[in-house]
């Protein structure tokens, strides 16, 4: 018998039918976080600082970047920068972004925290946690789902987003420079 062999017949022996649930269960979490449903439902509304309602039915034909953050992540922070500038910059080509803070935090700290940083893109209070049961559950702040054009989620980031990565991809659903 090889080494392989015996390696193999141990392993055998120590599976029990629970290890392989325990398995398949997490292999199923894993394939839902990794590969996000196709598309967010068209109705999924946000309620913005300034008091006005948003939907994504009303972004349909642009891309969209909804960004899950709350004001004492220190990703979240680190990465605002880099947003506003994305933000800035493709905007006037199609971009739409949207923050979306978490249900935690408080609307009177979240909105001193965007007249602080001077944040320009729309944001969001998740109060009761719908907007991101919408989007599958968010697990972790920063989380980023970019939506092209026609609603289809076409990337899932968890953690301070790659913008060069999500500057590439929202490329190709932005109108032409003027």
């Amino acid at each position: 018998m090889t080494a392989m062999n015996i390696v193999l017949s141990r392993i055998k022996k120590r599976i029990t039918p629970f290890t392989m649930l325990v398995v398949i269960v997490l292999t199923g979490i894993s394939a839902l976080w990794f590969f996000p449903a196709s598309t967010i439902p068209a109705e999924t509304e946000f309620r913005l600082l300034d008091g006005r309602k948003l939907s994504l039915q009303d972004l349909r034909g642009r891309p969209v970047l909804v960004n899950f953050w709350a004001t004492n992540c220190p990703p979240c922070i680190e990465e605002l920068p880099e947003l506003m500038q994305l933000y800035r910059e493709l905007h006037p080509r199609g971009l739409e972004i949207i923050g979306v803070s978490a249900a935690y935090d408080p609307p009177i700290v979240v909105q001193e925290f965007v007249q602080r940083r001077g944040i320009a893109y729309p944001v969001a209070l998740d109060l009761d946690g719908k907007i991101a049961r919408a989007f599958g559950g968010v697990a972790y702040v920063p989380t980023t789902y970019i939506l092209a054009s026609n609603g289809n989620v076409v990337l899932k980031y968890a953690g301070r987003l790659d913008v060069a990565k999500a500057r590439r991809i929202i490329a190709k659903y932005l109108k032409p420079a003027s």
